[in-house]
C-alpha cells in the first residue's frame, strides 16, 4: 500500500462555508481537467469521501472540513505514484482558490 499524500488547505470561511464551496468545487475541478473523472463523491458530515480515476487509475481519498483548514487525504495508486509532487501542487492551488475567492 502506497503512503497517502496528504495537503492541508488553511481558509477563513468558517467550517459551513467551507463545506458548501466544497460540494461544488470537486465536480468542478475536474471538469477543468480532461484527464480526472469522479467516480465518487459522499458527504458524511464535515467528511467527503471520494475517488477519481485519472489515466485508467483509481485513486480514492477523504476531505476533513475543520473551522480553520481543510485536510485532503488521497492515495494513489503505484503507476500514479510519479505525479505525487504535480498532485500536490495541484490540489494545494486548486483548493486555496476555491477557498479563498469571492463567492
Amino acid at each position: 500500500m502506497s503512503t497517502p499524500l496528504v495537503v492541508s488547505i488553511p481558509h477563513r470561511l468558517g467550517r459551513e462555508e467551507a463545506c458548501r464551496r466544497l460540494k461544488v468545487g470537486l465536480t468542478k475541478a475536474a471538469s477543468n481537467l480532461p484527464v480526472l473523472k469522479v467516480d465518487e463523491e459522499r458527504w458524511e458530515g464535515d467528511r467527503m469521501m471520494f475517488r477519481v480515476r485519472a489515466m485508467g487509475q483509481a485513486a480514492s481519498g477523504h476531505v476533513d472540513v475543520a473551522d480553520d483548514h481543510v485536510t485532503v487525504e488521497v492515495t494513489l495508486p503505484w503507476l500514479l505514484q510519479r505525479f505525487a509532487e504535480v498532485a500536490q501542487a495541484a490540489i494545494k492551488s486548486r483548493g486555496s482558490l476555491l477557498l479563498t475567492k469571492k463567492s
